[in-house]
């Protein structure tokens, strides 16, 4: 980054981001993939919730939709969460970056910063589910395949033909 380029802004994920926040997400994602706004929307109200945006000068170039979850057992694609579920694993629901964000390193950024909130809250270990191919990515930013039973394999498997199972230990200090 120059001196004449504006700075990135890591904030909370609000409400008001919801129609930047969808429209990204179609952009990013497969229709199959595609959440409705009250889904969508139903992760960033939970209490353990680690749901970023990636800022410059106002416009969202990323989100990341992660929150505190039980371990193994990932929410099916277009459900409304609800509180009630034991915070036990940091689950890493979605992450899109803009084609503008692009390179400038917004995933691992917000990442970071998941993990530092999530650090803090007591989480040991993040969880997530790779789509469309991308298991290269978050094997760079730690994550490795990790084994499923058949019950959490056959939830893996609504995630489309190429979803992975992943996860990662947090480090305690973010």
């Amino acid at each position: 980054m120059t001196a004449d380029t504006p700075a990135l802004t890591i904030t909370a994920l609000r409400p008001s981001d919801l129609p930047a926040a969808l429209a990204l997400q179609a952009e990013s994602y497969p229709p199959f993939l595609v959440e409705a706004e009250a889904a969508f929307g139903s992760r960033m109200m939970l209490a353990a919730t680690h749901c970023l945006a990636a800022r410059r000068d106002g416009v969202l170039l990323g989100y990341l939709l992660a929150h505190g979850w039980a371990k193994q057992s990932p929410p099916p694609v277009g459900t409304v969460l609800a509180e009630g579920v034991p915070s036990e694993v940091l689950f890493i629901h979605d992450l899109a970056v803009s084609s503008a964000g692009r390179g400038l390193g917004i995933g691992e950024t917000l990442i970071g910063h998941a993990f530092q909130r999530a650090a803090r809250d007591g989480l040991r270990r993040a969880e997530l589910i790779a789509v469309e191919g991308a298991a290269a990515y978050w094997r760079r930013l730690g994550f490795t395949a990790a084994a499923t039973s058949g019950a959490l394999a056959e939830k893996v498997a609504t995630y489309g033909p190429r979803a992975c199972w992943m996860a990662r230990d947090i480090p305690a200090s973010g």
